[in-house]
């Protein structure tokens, strides 16, 4: 059988990187620093925050990128917050926006209010004129437990669009088969994908990772942000995202190393219309 790069067009050892970043429309640090590092820089695609304040913002200037959307169910900030953009009392915190962890989506989130969330928030970014290449997970929260996967998977299938999936090595932590059932249903995903450790701040995982890639389709994502009063004043995380849009945008040494390694930097339009052929 093909592996996805041969079917994507590419020799069957060629090492393809998708770098997406993940947040865009969560702040305008964020939705500058996104866009700089795909219009400038070495992104190759991106996932937009639908129920965040300033994603309208990112909608106004988009021009085509590569972006998908990161299907939010949560908010974990303290002093920032944004809630579901249907009527869903179960996927708000007693705050009054999302739950800030993974487990109170978990322990409270009724699955009909989720799915008729998630889906408004797929097609409020058609409305708002995006033309989605891919969905993935704000925090991994549909990708950890088998009744809200199935949710992501659906709507994987209901749209048409490939998924960001963990690693196979994970499926027996998650202690369900994700990939193959996601397979089974013709939905494309990344062969291997890099986890970042504390979540934001990339450099290591990248620094470590791009020197030594895997035959097939790689997913790095990152979470890129300029430097402004308002990324210091809502995210405890602000330097690694800082530092994430320099390492896309000015850090020569990556550009250059991708190069020697002979990586192909690819989006996730090419998967995306693999899966709609098939």
């Amino acid at each position: 059988m093909a592996t996805l790069g041969e079917r994507l067009g590419y020799a069957p050892d060629a090492r393809l990187l998708i770098i997406n970043c993940d947040d865009l429309g969560s702040s305008h640090a964020a939705n500058d620093g996104v866009y700089d590092a795909l219009r400038n820089g070495l992104a190759t695609s991106a996932t937009l925050m639908v129920p965040c304040p300033w994603a309208r913002e990112a909608a106004a200037r988009y021009r085509g990128e590569d972006v998908g959307v990161h299907l939010t169910l949560n908010a974990e900030h303290d002093l920032y917050r944004w809630g579901p953009i249907t009527v869903a009392p179960s996927l708000l915190d007693g705050d009054g926006g999302f739950p800030r962890t993974v487990e109170d989506v978990w322990d409270h989130a009724d699955l009909e209010e989720v799915r008729r969330e998630l889906r408004a928030q797929v097609e409020r970014a058609i409305l708002w004129g995006f033309d989605i290449t891919h969905l993935d997970s704000h925090m991994g929260t549909l990708q950890l437990r088998a009744e809200f996967f199935d949710v992501y998977l659906d709507l994987a299938t209901e749209f048409a669009l490939p998924m960001r999936l963990s690693g196979a090595s994970t499926e027996r932590v998650v202690g369900f088969p994700f990939r193959r059932l996601a397979a089974e249903v013709g939905v494309v995903f990344p062969d291997h994908f890099v986890v970042v450790r504390d979540g934001v701040g990339s450099r290591k995982a990248i620094e470590r990772t791009v020197t030594d890639l895997r035959p097939g389709v790689t997913e790095l994502y990152v979470h890129p942000a300029i430097d402004t009063p308002e990324i210091r004043a809502l995210a405890p995380d602000w330097p690694g995202r800082v530092d994430d849009h320099h390492l896309l945008t000015a850090d020569s040494e990556l550009t250059v190393t991708l190069e020697r390694a002979g990586v192909h930097r690819i989006g996730y339009k090419p998967l995306r219309d693999l899966q709609r052929a098939a």
